[in-house]
């Protein structure tokens, strides 16, 4: 059979590397050690390979996970093979941590080395409003993180001055910054029927933070 498709450049490629990505949008992972995946995330494997539900791991982490946005329902995946990981044809980036951490918005994580910590943060400042995303996931330790992100993103300097960013569409950022909650909207907005755009994070100090070009509809917070 004769067809493009069986070009090079789409059959599975050949590396030692444990994370490589496929294509811009296809994530391949070599296990042996275990990785945490988001549920529905996998898309083929081969290999001997076993997919379960992670627990919350502790009361607290189980009680944010219920009383917030951030519905981080995540999968282990154990086994010997390799996995092919995907969301909703992202563009999947990699991120290799060396004791450091990253926060981000749980829709955009799709997997990560099960070593790794997570949990749950409220946002600074979010106590005053509702909904909107204002809780993060947070992955820190030494290990390697992949992220998917709807559209090209952006990766904007925070040490530069106070950057704005709609939570909806703020993918992840630097673990030392600590972002606060702003406000724009004002009375004679709330009665011409506003933007749309009444909520940003305020990010400031040396840290980066990405956007990506789309914005997630809102989830409320329980």
């Amino acid at each position: 059979m004769r067809s493009d498709l069986f070009d090079q450049t789409n059959l599975a490629k050949q590396s030692q590397e444990r994370y490589i990505l496929q294509n811009p949008q296809m994530l391949r992972v070599a296990l042996g050690p275990e990785v945490l995946a988001a549920k529905g995330s996998m898309v083929a494997y081969n290999g001997n390979i076993q997919f379960h539900h992670e627990k919350a791991g502790s009361v607290g982490k189980l009680a944010k996970k219920i009383l917030t946005s951030e519905n981080v329902s995540l999968m282990r995946c154990s086994g010997q093979g390799e996995v092919y990981f995907a969301d909703s044809a992202g563009y999947i980036n990699l991120m290799h941590l060396e004791n450091e951490g990253i926060s981000l918005n749980s829709r955009n994580l799709l997997a990560f080395d099960a070593n790794l910590t997570w949990d749950i943060e409220r946002t600074k400042g979010a106590g005053m409003v509702m909904g909107a995303g204002l809780f993060n996931t947070t992955v820190g330790g030494t290990g390697t993180v992949a992220i998917n992100v709807v559209g090209m993103p952006v990766v904007l300097d925070c040490s530069r001055g106070p950057v704005f960013v709609d939570p909806n569409a703020a993918v992840c950022w630097s673990a030392n910054l600590s972002p606060t909650v702003h406000s724009s909207m004002n009375m004679s907005s709330m009665l011409r029927g506003g933007t749309g755009e009444a909520l940003q994070y305020v990010f400031q100090g040396p840290g980066f933070v990405v956007v990506q070009a789309f914005e997630w509809s809102p989830v409320a917070a329980g």
